[in-house]
């Protein structure tokens, strides 16, 4: 078979590196990949968003299969483009991809089919929001509508704060054309958790429950980045709060979206916060989260690229999806200065790194040599019978990844082990 992964990130190196087990596999490109995923597929430097570019190449090459990862090419219609063209793909469609691509369609999709999740109202005129929060609850949340690099969502204590965010993005345009709606939430107080789940629009199959860890410091302090690292399974996410979820959440949301006209394909993430009243849902997301792809699919047993078709051909609930037993952990190699300002072009090297699996994020090839280029540079990520030796052996290979500012934070997964 011949494979494209769309994307080029530590989730896609992931994915890659899990279709690339199946022997079926004789061909396997990456657009436009990375430094480090240049080991394991073709890169071609064809960007996510040139839809018509990824068709063109899909078309010349033949490809039997197309994996679209990341956000900004599904909610622009790439599966759509795909399909039209004759080419089987994984991802939800355009419509679909509007529970992510549209934080409005979401908290309306999820109000309508009485889905848990935080009080809000939706603002398109500035006025009207500045006189809403002024009055409303602090702390509160104000999100930009559409996709935003991870940054649309700003935690506000005051009045002052809420006022300035909304100012930025319905006057300033911070982000664009994402900005000119925005979503007021209430705050919700809680541990979070991340479900993965595959789905062919009619059968869910999660995966285990993982915890992302945001914020660029130790004990959660710094700013909010696209994660430094991630555990799976998340002890807190128990038996009884997984069948809620799947009676509350899952099969609600799934249900809703077929009677929407735009039955849901793919890898749905949600983002729970288990609060005092039970899991709520923090947002949507339309495909594999980053970092959380890279523990979950560590504990995937079942062959990623078979249930991958089964999705496709709607045939989920005729395939056994397996995991193993234990944990796995993540933990992220960032650029000094990340998530803000920080250098680009460090040489990186190594030393023994053999405890774990890479997968690159923010790297590149400049001759024979490997650089930085990017925020998050390289994730360790391993596996063990439990989670303190999942984390051992992903921290003993973080720390010889080698290149001027390297930066990681030292407390994955330390509040569970502490039994937090």
């Amino acid at each position: 078979m011949r494979i494209a992964v769309i994307g080029g990130g530590g989730r896609e190196h992931a994915i890659v590196k899990k279709i690339k087990e199946n022997s079926d596999v004789a061909e396997l490109y990456a657009l436009p990949g990375n430094g480090g995923i240049a080991d394991d597929a073709v890169c071609v430097p064809i960007a996510t968003t040139d839809i018509d570019g990824i068709v063109r190449f899909a078309r010349e090459k033949s490809l039997d299969y197309v994996i679209v990862a990341p956000d900004d090419p599904l909610v622009l219609g790439a599966v759509n483009a795909l399909e039209a063209a004759g080419i089987p793909c994984f991802g939800p469609s355009k419509a679909a991809a509007r529970i992510e691509g549209s934080k409005v369609f979401s908290k309306a999709f999820m109000r309508k089919y009485c889905i848990p999740t935080a009080a809000y109202q939706s603002f398109s005129d500035m006025d009207a929001a500045l006189e809403y929060v002024r009055a409303a609850k602090k702390p509160l949340w104000v999100k930009a509508d559409g996709l935003a690099l991870g940054k649309g969502a700003v935690y506000c204590e005051t009045s002052e704060d809420a006022e300035a965010t909304i100012t930025a993005m319905m006057q300033d345009g911070a982000f664009g054309e994402s900005g000119h709606n925005v979503v007021v939430e209430e705050h919700m107080e809680g541990p979070e958790v991340s479900l993965l789940a595959l789905t062919d629009g009619e059968t869910i199959v999660p995966f285990p429950p993982a915890m992302d860890h945001k914020r660029a410091l130790d004990n959660d302090q710094g700013l909010n980045t696209g994660g430094m690292g991630a555990i799976a399974p998340s002890p807190l996410y128990t038996p009884e709060i997984a069948e809620r979820c799947m009676r509350e959440i899952l099969l609600p949301t799934i249900r809703g979206m077929k009677s929407e006209g735009a039955p849901f394909k793919g890898c749905l993430f949600t983002g729970l916060m288990l609060t005092p009243d039970g899991p709520k849902v923090i947002e949507y997301n339309c495909r594999f989260g980053d970092p959380e792809t890279q523990v979950v699919l560590a504990l995937l047993k079942t062959d990623l690229l078979t249930a991958m078709r089964a999705v496709t051909d709607g045939r989920l609930n005729q395939t056994a999806v397996e995991f193993t037993d234990g944990a796995a952990a993540c933990v992220i190699a960032a650029s000094g200065g990340y998530p803000q300002h920080y250098e680009k072009g460090c040489e990186i090297t190594f030393g023994d790194t053999s405890s774990a699996t890479l997968h690159h994020a923010g790297t590149k090839r400049e001759g024979e040599k490997l650089v930085t280029s990017g925020g998050r540079v390289i994730g360790a990520t391993a596996t063990g019978n439990d989670l303190r030796a999942a984390l051992e052996k992903a921290y003993r290979a973080v720390e010889q990844i080698h290149f001027d500012g390297v930066t990681y934070r030292r407390d994955i997964g330390a509040r569970i082990l502490k039994g937090e």
